[in-house]
């Protein structure tokens, strides 16, 4: 990308939008192009067709994507498998059709099987059963990529696709009916600390490990990918850190100066054991990310005490 080049953000006011256009703008990208969502539904082919064939953007980021944590994505498995079809296949089939030198689609982790070995490999994708509680979204996902590979054969379009680990930072979702497991986290024990409980109860034993990774690392490696990375075969995204959930709570609480009873409620689904990206194919290109899981949470937390709606 030239610094005058035109980008699309598509889902700039989402958690990884929104670091993104930061990221670019104080690269010193100049012609980073957003549309607010009563602007441009990207989930209307009509609206996106038009929106494509009048802006002709160069490069286009995708983080525009129905998300949400494990209950969210139990609850509701058809919104988020149509709407992510939907709003994906729109924007990467119009940005090919407008000529777009290049595209970078965002998946997620949760494209590999349930049960798989340990760190992932993305040769491990399709290899077992998803997990059943994110089935969904995780399809969805797959699709994205599928898509990306096969107007690459077809077409020679340039669309790549990358998978990160799970994702926290500032702009997060706080509402927990449907946010991840950190921003859940950080509002339950922060509205224990404020009322004065004693006790807080999470979904699970605690035993599952995840890597986290902060919103601010993965726009560095997604500017870095989008001009260093061509490959039509998708890269994982992550930070090298695994905690357990147990360890993470503790962490959270730690971080919110809570000292409460964490309890855990074992009929609540752990989700997958364990997933951790095997990140050689990115380590080899020289990228590496920088922010530590508490001081991330710290910065996260202090965002919620001047941003939320939840106080």
């Amino acid at each position: 990308m030239d610094y005058n080049s035109s980008i699309f953000v598509a889902g700039h006011n989402g958690l990884v939008g929104s670091a993104l256009v930061r990221k670019l703008k104080m690269l010193g990208y100049q012609n980073v192009i957003t549309v607010d969502r009563h602007r441009l539904d990207l989930s209307n082919q009509l609206e996106v067709r038009r929106f494509f064939a009048i802006q002709k953007p160069e490069y286009v980021f995708l983080s525009a994507a129905k998300v949400g944590g494990i209950n969210y994505n139990k609850s509701y498995p058809a919104e988020f498998i149509y709407e992510n079809l939907i709003i994906q296949s729109n924007v990467i089939n119009s940005a090919h059709e407008n000529g777009a030198k290049k595209l970078m689609f965002l998946g997620s982790a949760c494209i590999y099987p349930k049960v798989t070995p340990q760190p992932i490999k993305e040769e491990y994708l399709l290899t077992d059963p998803l997990e059943e509680t994110n089935e969904g979204y995780a399809i969805a996902k797959i699709a994205g990529l599928k898509m990306c590979q096969k107007y690459g054969e077809q077409y020679g379009f340039n669309a790549i696709s990358v998978m990160p680990a799970n994702l926290y930072g500032v702009n997060d979702n706080f509402n927990l009916d449907q946010c991840h497991v950190i921003p859940a986290m950080i509002n339950k024990f922060h509205s224990a600390k404020i009322s004065g409980k004693k006790s807080v109860t999470l979904f699970g034993d605690g035993s599952p490990t995840r890597e986290f990774l902060h919103v601010d690392d993965l726009a560095d490696a997604l500017v870095f990918l989008m001009n260093k990375y061509d490959s039509p075969e998708h890269i994982n995204i992550g930070s090298g850190q695994e905690y357990s959930i147990k360890e993470l709570a503790e962490m959270v609480a730690r971080v919110v100066r809570w000292d409460g009873e964490i309890v855990w409620d074992t009929s609540k689904p752990n989700g997958t054991p364990r997933r951790k990206l095997d990140t050689s194919k990115l380590d080899n290109l020289g990228w590496s990310a920088s922010v530590d899981l508490e001081g991330g949470i710290d910065d996260t937390y202090g965002w919620f005490l001047e941003n939320n709606d939840y106080l």
